[in-house]
């Protein structure tokens, strides 16, 4: 059995890190990256795609034969051109998966809890919620949307001295 070096380790640790870890390296064909030229490499997945898009835009090569090529489907190909177009090289690292935010604790469900918080523990709250709201949410939610709104700073303006005028 081949062992890696600590060096190809700390680079598929960081490509994994940041979301650019290719969960199937072995599936790009394209020849730059099975030259044996290591500067190409299709463990990291935004370099297979950046030069996937190259190799349309720049060289002409159909969509299709290039996302087979580097060992993506066509629909992931316009994904990747959209993403790319829109927010440039950082627009093809992938997006952390799951939702973004609080997205079922509005304010109006939060104001409810806060009222209603005296009287119930966290558990009931959470049928309470399901009840009044319709919202299926767990226990842990509520505690962490009430820790949000209890570390919250308000905005404050931050007083300035007036700015010098400019002698013309």
């Amino acid at each position: 059995m081949k062992r890696r070096s600590s060096a190809e380790d700390a680079k598929v640790s960081a490509l994994r890190d940041h979301r650019a870890l290719n969960p199937k390296p072995n599936t790009v064909h394209d020849p730059a990256f099975v030259s044996g030229n290591s500067f190409f490499d299709a463990r990291d997945l935004v370099q297979v795609k950046y030069e996937m898009l190259r190799r349309v835009r720049q060289e002409g090569q159909r969509a299709t034969q290039a996302a087979a090529s580097f060992g993506l489907s066509r629909p992931s190909f316009y994904v990747a051109q959209q993403q790319f177009e829109r927010e440039g090289l950082p627009g093809l690292v992938r997006e952390r998966p799951g939702p973004r935010r609080a997205h079922k604790l509005s304010e109006e469900v939060v104001d409810f809890i806060e009222r209603t918080l005296s009287a119930e523990p966290a558990p009931r709250l959470a049928q309470l919620v399901r009840g009044r709201f319709g919202l299926t949410v767990h226990a842990r939610s509520i505690e962490r949307a009430l820790e949000r709104r209890r570390n919250k700073v308000p905005q404050t303006t931050i007083p300035t001295a007036p700015r010098a005028r400019r002698r013309t």
